[in-house]
């Protein structure tokens, strides 16, 4: 092998590394390889050092400086922002995308609060409460919801309410990926509607599904994504735990942490963080 060759194979695996590929295949230079050849020996190539990239089959986009986007310098026309979620819900019930998947729901839950808030929470479906009512997050959930929301020194009509999927699925279970993929483009365009500064995401599902990502919570809670909505704008993502999982797993340190997030979101959309009490 000359010094022409060992450059070119060095360069495929730095980059090979770069995209998270860890490993090359290793065959004997010439030998054909038969189909009943034994499994290529795997040659450890070293990772790329920590933070240099994210992988990119497992990782979102990360927003290294997140600042507000640009919103419009004239006050936005809260009326014609609602009439504009009105049409919005209306081609929703025209198209009925939930009737690609079973769902026995009694009213949609599309969404509600400020039209043009700065500030956005997304869940993933609705419960049984909000199925009955025809609201977002007015359960056991949606109640805990609001006292976040109250300790973020702000009130529920200051902020835009909704779930990635607008029927309550069938026992209340997780969407599935074809349920969220039939669902996320009215998600999309509602979110291009609002133009939030930002984004709240409530537990894995809704995350999941915003950030087209499959890391488990902890990676990805306490720091700032990018999504992009329905018209290419680019939203900076929170995301946090579920209402109801800190229901069930009520302890100081889950409280601590989801409050983290939510003090990082009132520093990021420049409001006065209130201290935390409970």
């Amino acid at each position: 092998m000359d010094d022409r060759e060992r450059r070119i194979i060095k360069q495929h695996a730095r980059t090979s590394a770069l995209l998270g590929v860890d490993f090359v295949p290793a065959y004997s230079r010439g030998a054909a390889v038969e189909p009943d050849s034994p499994e290529p020996v795997p040659v450890a190539v070293p990772e790329p050092r920590a933070n240099m990239v994210e992988r990119v089959a497992e990782a979102p986009a990360r927003v290294a400086a997140p600042r507000p986007v640009a919103r419009p310098n004239t006050p936005r026309d809260r009326a014609g922002t609602q009439s504009q979620l009105d049409a919005l819900r209306a081609k929703y019930v025209a198209d009925a995308p939930h009737k690609k998947f079973v769902t026995n729901f009694q009213n949609i839950v599309f969404g509600e609060g400020d039209p043009c808030a700065r500030l956005c929470f997304v869940g993933e479906a609705p419960g049984e409460d909000e199925d009955l009512s025809g609201r977002p997050f007015v359960g056991r959930a949606g109640q805990l919801l609001d006292k976040m929301i109250v300790a973020m020194g702000l009130r529920r009509e200051d902020v835009y309410i909704c779930n990635v999927l607008k029927t309550r699925p069938p026992g209340n279970r997780t969407p599935t990926q074809d349920e969220v993929a039939a669902c996320k483009p009215y998600l999309l365009e509602q979110l291009s509607i609002v133009m939030p500064d930002a984004v709240v995401t409530l537990g894995l599902s809704a995350t999941h599904a915003l950030l087209d990502s499959t890391e488990a919570m902890a990676r990805l809670r306490s720091k700032w994504w990018s999504m992009q909505d329905s018209r290419g704008r680019a939203v900076p993502v929170m995301p946090t735990y579920h209402p109801s999982f800190i229901l069930r797993s009520y302890t100081p340190e889950n409280r601590a942490k989801a409050w983290e997030d939510l003090k990082m979101t009132l520093e990021f959309l420049g409001l006065p963080v209130p201290a935390r009490t409970g």
